[in-house]
């Protein structure tokens, strides 16, 4: 049982599908998505997988995100953090009872930290 009224698995892939198709025509989000999957089909089940995992502890996901963002690293900036978490607050708000967007916002803007802290080159010891 999850603690995440408001959302199913019909309705992670309603938002998901949502969500992608926005990043997808995306002038920022766009190229640098259209660019790394090209399988959407299949990527779009994947991302399914791995939300349903996150908000419903359905343990579907078996993929490693962190390697996936780190094949792209050099074309993932703070910019596109913040364009992503703000489609991502759209879509989840239009298709999402208020607290169900709220988690979901709230997981995705934890998530985007994490990636972000290990994506982001460390300085290095000595400089300023």
């Amino acid at each position: 049982m999850h603690d995440s009224p408001g959302i199913d698995d019909d309705t992670l892939q309603r938002v998901v599908a949502l969500f992608y198709d926005r990043v997808r025509a995306d002038a920022v989000l766009g190229p640098v998505f259209n660019d790394a999957i090209h399988d959407w089909p299949g990527h779009l089940q994947t991302l399914s997988a791995f939300w349903s995992s996150v908000m419903l502890t359905s343990g579907r996901y078996k993929g490693n995100p962190m390697a996936a963002h780190l094949k792209h690293q050099a074309r993932i900036t703070p910019a596109l953090f913040e364009r992503w978490l703000e489609l991502w607050a759209q879509a989840t708000a239009e298709s999402l009872p208020p607290d169900a967007a709220c988690a979901m916002q709230a997981k995705a803007a934890r998530i985007a930290r994490s990636l972000q802290y290990a994506l982001s080159p460390l300085p290095l010891p000595g400089a300023a």
